[in-house]
C-alpha cells in the first residue's frame, strides 16, 4: 500500500459533526466538534487519520468502553501528508470505539475545504459574506478530521450552528431547528446519552441567554458516503424550488437552487435538475435516494461544479443564465447540471475505491451530461455533434501526447490526484464509453449499467465491476474489447493501404502528435471497431462487425466510395493515401456531417504530427468548404485553419492563411447576416457566430467595422452569441477608450458570462501599455482567483501579448504557486500561457523554467505544454515550404 494511504486497521462508520460558523468575525471563522464512531479491526496503539494543518485542535477524548480525555500532546501531525496520529498509552482493542475532536479554524478564501465567498455588491456596494465547502478530491480534511479516502464510506450526522437570519444547508434535509442554548459541559460528557451536539462550541454563553441569536439546525443522517461528497453551507441565501415525483416510488422530492442574489437567473438549472432526475430514474431503474436535492450557486468556486450528494455546488458562470445569455451559456448550464445529477448515481450511490478509477465517475457523468441527457431533454441542440467537438477532439488532442496517461491510471500519491482531473478521465473516458455503447447498443449498455449500480448500491466498485455488468447484459466479455482502451496510454492511427481488386490492408500503430513513435511505445494492439461505411447503388451500408484486433488485417470493400469510422464513433485516427483523401474530399457530400468532421479532423491531426503533408489537409479543407452549409464540418475546418494561423503567427504566411479563412467564411456571413432572431434554430445561431468570429479574428475589414458599429450603438448590450467576439474585436482594434469600456462591463456585467467575455476583451488589446494594465489585474483584487486563468488564456490568444503572459507566469511563479496552491485554476493558467507558443526560442525558455523552478505538482500539465510547443515548432519547421507551395499553386 502507498505510504500516502491510511492504515485500514481502524475504519470510521459514522461522523457526528457540529459546526458553528461566525461570518461576522474578523476574519470569519468556524469552530467544530466531531465524534467519530470507529470500527477497530485489530489491536492498535495509533489511530491515524487525515487532518490539515490549518485546523487547530483544542480538545481530544476517546471512548472504548471507558471515557478518557486525552491531552492534545497525544496528537502528532504530518503536515506534508496532511495526517494526524493519536498515540495511546493503552492500545485500542479490536471492537468499537469513539474518538472526539474539538477544533477551530479561519474561513479562508482559497476555495478548498470550508471557505468563505462574497456575493456581488448590492446597489450600495455592500457584499454578503457566506461560507461553503469544496472537498473533492482531498480537502475534507481541511474542514474536519476524517478518513479522507473514497473507500472509507461512513454516515454523517450534521448540526450547523449559525445566526438566526442565516440559512444553513447540508447533504440531507433539516430534521429540527431551535435556539442554541446548550448546558455547560465537560469534554467527557460528549459520549453520554442526551448530549446536545455542539455543546462544547459555545462556552461563552452555555446555560445562559443567547444574545447573538444563534440557532442550531440538525440534519437527517446521510446514507453511507465518502468524505469528498460531504457538504454544508451558511449564508443569507434565497431560493427557488420545484418538485420531482418519482415514477418508481411515488415519493415527492423537493428541488431547490440557492444563491445570495440573482436567483431568478437560476431557473434553467432548476428545470434541468427536474428533467434529469426523471430520465436517470427511467434509465437506471433506481430512484433518487435522498429526501431533497439542492444546488448552491457560488461566486468563488475553483471547479465548474461539484456533485456533493444532495447539495450540488457550482460557480455563477455555470448556473446563471437568462434571455440575454448566449446559446453556449445555455448549453453549458444544462450540460453541467445533467453531469452533476448523473453523479448522484454514478459516483455517489456507487463510488470508486481509489482515485485510479476516477474515470468511472467522470467519464460516465460526461457521457450522460454532454450527450445522452441533452439529446432527450433538448433535442434541438443536436449534441451528438457538439460531443465530437467538445470531447472526442479534446481527448485525442491530449492523448496524442507522449506525456498522456491511461484512462485508469496509478495514482499512489494523494498530492497528485488533482492532476488526473483532465481530458483523459473526462473526455477520453466518455468517448470510449460512447464507442462501447455504439458497439453493444444503447439498450444493452444501460441494462448493464443498471445491473452494475444495483449490485454495488452504497458501496465501492472498480472498472471490472462495470465491465461485468455490461458483459452480463450483452452476453459476451466486453473487458476483452475495452481493456486496451482503458489500461494503456494512447490510441491508434489506422492506415489504409489499397491493394487493388477491392481489397484494402489495414494497419494500426500508436499515434503521437510529434509523429516519432518509438518501438517500445508502440506495443499496444487495440480492439478497433472499424465501422466501414460503403456507398453504392444499393445505398449506404455500414459493416458494424468489422474489427481490427491484430496489428494488421485485410478487408474486401464493395464500393469505391468508402470511409472508416462511420459517424466518427471510434476513438482513433484514420490515414488514407493522398489519392484516396482527395477522392474523399470530392465525394464528401455523400457522407454525414459527423463523417465530414472526422475526415477533416484526421487529416489536420496527421498533418500537424508529420504523418502527411499539410498541403493535403489544406486541399481537403478547400474541397469540403465548397458548398458546405452545415455547422459541424465548417467548425472543424475553422479549427484547422486557426491552428495553422496560430503556429505560423510570426511568419508572412499568416496573412495568406487569414485570407483563406476569410475566403471560406465571408460568404457565410454575407448569406446569414448579423441579426439573431428568436426563431433561429440552434445550428443557425452557431454557424452565424462561427463565420463572424472567424472573419473578425482573421481581420476582415467589413466584419470588424460591423462589430465596431454594433458596439458603438449598443455598448455592452450586444447580442449574446456575438458578445465575446464583439468585445475582443473592439478592444483589439481600439485604444484606451475601448479598454475602459470593457473594464466597465467587467465590473458591472449584465450576466455572469459577460464578465468572462470582458476578460477576453481586456486581454485582446494590442497596446503594450494596456497589455501591462491587463497583467497588473492578476495580483490585484480586481479579478477573482477562479478567473485568473482566463487572463492567461486571453493573453495567449493575442499575438501581441502571448509572450508577455507566458513571461509573467514564469517571472511570478513562486507568487502564483503560493497563492493558488495546486488549484485547478493554476493548471489552466499554465495550459493557457504556453498553449500558443511555437518557436524553438520560446521552447528553450519554458524548458529552462521547468528545470529551475519548483514545479513538481504541475509536472503533468507542464510536460503536456512543452510537448505541444515542441510539436508546433516542428510543424512550422517541417511544413513551411509545403504550405507555401500549396498557396502558390492556388489550389
Amino acid at each position: 500500500m502507498s505510504d500516502y494511504r491510511l492504515p485500514t486497521s481502524v475504519r470510521p462508520t459514522h461522523y457526528e459533526l457540529a459546526v458553528r460558523t461566525d461570518l461576522a468575525a474578523s476574519p470569519p471563522r468556524f469552530e467544530a466538534e466531531v465524534t467519530i464512531t470507529l470500527d477497530v479491526l485489530e489491536d492498535t496503539s495509533n489511530v491515524v487519520f487525515h487532518m490539515h494543518p490549518s485546523l487547530s485542535v483544542t480538545h481530544l477524548a476517546l471512548n472504548d468502553g471507558v471515557t478518557q480525555e486525552l491531552p492534545t500532546s497525544a496528537l502528532s501531525t504530518d503536515a506534508e501528508k496532511e495526517r494526524a496520529t493519536v498515540t495511546l498509552v493503552e492500545p485500542l482493542k479490536k471492537g468499537s470505539a469513539k474518538l472526539f475532536v474539538r477544533y477551530e479554524a479561519e474561513l479562508n478564501g482559497n476555495m478548498m475545504g470550508y471557505y468563505r465567498s462574497n456575493s456581488d455588491p448590492d446597489e450600495n456596494g455592500n457584499r454578503l459574506v457566506y461560507a461553503l465547502t469544496q472537498f473533492e478530491p482531498t480537502s475534507a480534511r481541511r474542514a474536519l478530521p476524517c478518513w479522507d479516502e473514497p473507500l472509507f464510506k461512513a454516515t454523517f450526522g450534521v448540526t450547523l450552528i449559525a445566526r438566526e437570519h442565516e440559512v444553513v444547508l447540508a447533504n440531507m434535509d433539516a430534521e429540527s431547528s431551535s435556539p442554541f442554548l446548550p448546558d455547560a459541559v465537560k469534554v467527557t460528557d460528549v459520549f453520554t446519552d442526551g448530549y446536545v451536539a455542539g455543546s462544547t462550541l459555545a462556552p461563552a454563553f452555555s446555560g445562559t441567554a443567547n444574545p447573538a441569536g444563534w440557532v442550531a439546525t440538525c440534519f437527517t443522517r446521510t446514507p453511507l458516503m465518502s468524505t469528498y461528497l460531504a457538504a454544508w453551507a451558511c449564508g443569507e441565501f434565497k431560493h427557488i424550488e420545484a418538485m420531482h415525483t418519482s415514477a418508481l416510488t411515488g415519493k415527492v422530492i423537493p428541488l431547490r437552487v440557492y444563491a445570495t442574489n440573482s436567483i431568478d437567473q437560476a431557473r434553467m438549472a432548476l428545470d434541468a435538475t427536474a428533467s434529469a432526475l426523471k430520465v436517470y430514474e427511467e434509465l437506471f431503474g433506481i430512484a433518487y435516494p435522498l429526501p431533497k436535492l439542492d444546488t448552491l450557486v457560488a461566486h468563488d468556486f475553483d471547479m465548474g461544479a461539484m456533485e456533493n450528494w444532495g447539495l450540488i455546488t457550482g460557480r455563477t458562470a455555470a448556473y446563471f443564465v437568462n434571455e440575454r445569455s448566449s446559446l453556449a451559456s445555455l448549453k453549458r448550464c444544462g450540460t453541467i447540471q445533467c453531469h452533476e445529477v448523473a453523479h448522484m448515481w454514478f459516483g455517489n450511490i456507487v463510488t470508486m475505491k481509489w482515485w485510479d478509477n476516477l474515470w468511472l465517475n467522470e467519464a460516465f457523468a460526461t457521457l450522460m451530461g454532454s450527450l445522452v441527457l441533452p439529446e432527450r431533454i433538448w433535442p434541438e441542440w443536436k449534441m451528438s455533434g457538439e460531443f465530437l467537438e467538445a470531447h472526442w477532439e479534446r481527448a485525442l488532442s491530449l492523448d496524442a501526447k507522449r506525456s498522456s496517461h491511461p484512462i485508469q491510471v496509478e495514482c499512489p500519491d494523494s498530492n497528485k490526484i488533482a492532476t488526473i482531473f483532465d481530458a483523459i478521465s473526462y473526455s477520453k473516458g466518455a468517448s470510449v464509453l460512447r464507442m462501447l455503447m455504439s458497439v453493444v447498443g444503447e439498450e444493452k449498455f444501460f441494462q448493464g449499467v443498471a445491473a452494475y449500480l444495483n449490485k454495488h448500491l452504497y458501496g465501492n466498485a472498480e472498472m471490472q465491476d462495470l465491465w461485468d455488468g455490461i458483459s452480463t447484459a450483452v452476453g459476451k466479455d466486453v473487458s476483452e474489447m475495452m481493456n486496451s482502451w482503458t489500461m494503456r496510454v494512447g490510441f491508434p492511427v489506422v492506415r489504409v493501404e489499397e491493394l487493388g481488386e477491392g481489397k484494402i490492408k489495414l494497419w494500426q500503430n500508436r499515434f503521437l502528435s510529434t509523429g516519432d513513435v518509438k518501438n517500445d511505445e508502440d506495443e499496444t494492439t487495440w480492439w478497433v471497431p472499424l465501422e466501414i461505411k460503403s456507398i453504392g447503388k444499393d445505398g449506404i451500408k455500414v459493416d458494424h462487425a468489422a474489427v481490427l484486433s491484430a496489428r494488421s488485417t485485410e478487408y474486401t470493400i464493395t464500393s469505391d466510395v468508402f470511409k472508416l469510422n462511420a459517424e466518427t464513433v471510434g476513438v482513433y485516427r484514420v490515414a488514407y493515401s493522398p489519392e484516396r483523401l482527395a477522392k474523399l474530399g470530392s465525394q464528401a457530400a455523400n457522407f454525414s456531417a459527423a463523417d465530414r468532421l472526422g475526415l477533416m479532423s484526421d487529416a489536420s491531426a496527421l498533418a500537424q504530427a508529420g504523418y502527411t503533408p499539410t498541403s493535403g489537409a489544406l486541399a481537403l479543407a478547400a474541397a469540403l468548404a465548397k458548398g458546405e452549409k452545415e455547422y459541424l464540418p465548417l467548425s472543424r475546418i475553422s479549427s484547422f485553419l486557426s491552428a495553422l494561423a496560430a503556429a505560423w503567427w510570426e511568419h508572412p504566411l499568416r496573412e495568406t492563411i487569414d485570407k483563406l479563412r476569410i475566403e471560406i467564411f465571408k460568404p457565410v456571413v454575407e448569406r446569414m447576416g448579423y441579426e439573431f432572431v428568436s426563431t433561429d434554430e440552434p445550428e443557425v445561431r452557431e454557424l452565424r457566430k462561427l463565420a463572424i468570429s472567424v472573419c473578425a479574428r482573421a481581420g476582415d475589414a467589413d466584419v470588424v467595422s460591423a462589430l465596431q458599429e454594433q458596439f458603438a450603438s449598443k455598448g455592452g448590450d450586444i447580442v449574446p452569441d456575438l458578445r465575446q467576439i464583439t468585445f475582443r474585436t473592439v478592444s483589439a482594434n481600439g485604444g484606451e477608450k475601448e479598454y475602459e469600456a470593457m473594464l466597465r462591463v467587467y465590473e458591472q456585467p449584465p450576466v455572469p458570462m459577460a464578465r468572462n467575455d470582458a476578460i477576453w476583451a481586456l486581454t485582446a488589446t494590442r497596446d503594450p501599455t494596456l497589455v501591462r494594465r491587463a497583467l497588473d489585474m492578476i495580483p490585484s483584487d480586481a479579478v477573482k482567483d477562479q478567473d485568473v486563468y482566463l487572463l492567461f488564456m486571453g493573453l495567449a490568444a493575442n499575438p501581441a501579448a502571448r509572450r508577455d503572459g507566458a513571461q509573467y507566469l514564469m517571472d511570478r511563479w513562486d507568487e502564483l504557486n503560493k497563492r493558488f496552491h495546486a488549484s485547478y485554476g493554476l493548471r489552466n493558467a499554465i495550459a493557457g500561457a504556453f498553449g500558443a507558443l511555437s518557436s524553438k526560442e520560446d521552447l528553450a525558455k519554458v524548458e529552462a523554467f521547468v528545470k529551475n523552478n519548483d514545479t513538481a505538482k504541475y509536472a503533468t500539465i507542464l510536460d503536456q505544454a512543452v510537448e505541444g510547443m515542441r510539436a508546433r515548432a516542428a510543424w512550422v519547421e517541417r511544413d513551411t515550404d509545403d504550405v507555401s507551395g500549396w498557396f502558390a499553386k492556388g489550389d
